[in-house]
């Protein structure tokens, strides 16, 4: 069986566990500390126990792939002979490099970030073997999204890429490769409509359900650009903003609205306020 270590217990941690899990991989899930990661390795039993009940899985299916899931004490715990390490800590360079560094010194393994913003050249300038590291960015919910974006660095090899390839076919995803850019593709444009989107609420345009009722039957959107950025945190996505002002300059710099409802915690679905209300069941109001 093969190995993968995901480090970062959170929604997109667990969310990555869980694909990586259903697809055949023993999954070592860890975070900076033991409760944070049995904390993870309930949100993967409780997206096994939601697929059970929209009959994606079958019950020895979920039972297999709790098995497969397993909460060590340290990234020092993973498993030395991990062929794949997805790196998924919150969206700060000097946090990631840490974590990637860390990693790196533990196994020789195909080293991913699901950065959605950071350049990935820049996370690994202080990696000893880059050649090995990309970004594998997920998207959330990631059991439910089909989406994978490859993202390759100035020193990932061609090899590296297309094991990454592989194992996004594997895990039943699609994949886009991308050329290290700040944002990326995806980050750089999704952010750039959530930011305009929280400008026009600032503004008194448009309530937020309006302003994502527009996108979603003007334009196709199958979830709006307000309710998206309540579902990824809000707080996501103030660094994402704040890293791609840094590289591209105002036009991504964050609005205040934004900024003051980070400082109120009103993060979105996970504390049950952002720019919606959201109820015990995780629905919008």
């Amino acid at each position: 069986m093969k190995a993968a270590g995901v480090i970062g217990a959170g929604t997109m941690g667990a969310g990555i566990a869980f694909v990586l899990a259903a697809a055949g991989y023993r999954v070592e899930l860890t975070d900076a500390d033991l409760a944070r990661t049995e904390a993870g390795v309930n949100r993967v039993r409780s997206l096994a126990a939601a697929a059970l009940e929209r009959r994606k899985l079958d019950p020895n299916a979920v039972e297999t792939l709790l098995y497969h899931v397993h909460a060590v004490e340290s990234l020092q715990s993973v498993s030395a002979g991990a062929e794949l390490i997805v790196e998924a800590v919150p969206e700060r360079l000097e946090t990631k490099r840490a974590v990637l560094r860390a990693a790196e010194r533990r196994s020789p393994a195909l080293l991913g970030s699901n950065t959605s913003g950071i350049s990935i050249t820049e996370l690994g300038a202080d990696l000893r073997r880059p050649g090995r590291f990309l970004g594998l960015h997920f998207f959330n919910p990631v059991p439910a999204m089909p989406l994978v974006e490859v993202v390759i660095g100035r020193a990932t090899t061609p090899e590296s890429e297309a094991l990454a390839l592989e194992v996004v076919r594997a895990i039943g995803k699609e994949a886009v490769v991308v050329q290290d850019a700040p944002g990326f593709a995806t980050s750089r444009l999704g952010v750039a409509v959530g930011l305009e989107a929280m400008r026009m609420v600032e503004q008194g345009v448009a309530s937020p359900a309006d302003i994502d009722r527009a996108m979603e039957l003007g334009y196709g959107h199958p979830v709006g650009p307000l309710r998206l950025s309540d579902l990824v945190g809000l707080d996501v996505r103030l660094d994402i903003a704040r890293n791609l002002t840094q590289a591209y300059g105002p036009r991504f710099e964050p609005p205040r609205i934004l900024v003051e409802h980070v400082e109120q915690g009103y993060l979105g679905k996970k504390t049950g306020q952002g720019f919606y209300k959201w109820n015990s069941q995780g629905q919008a109001g």
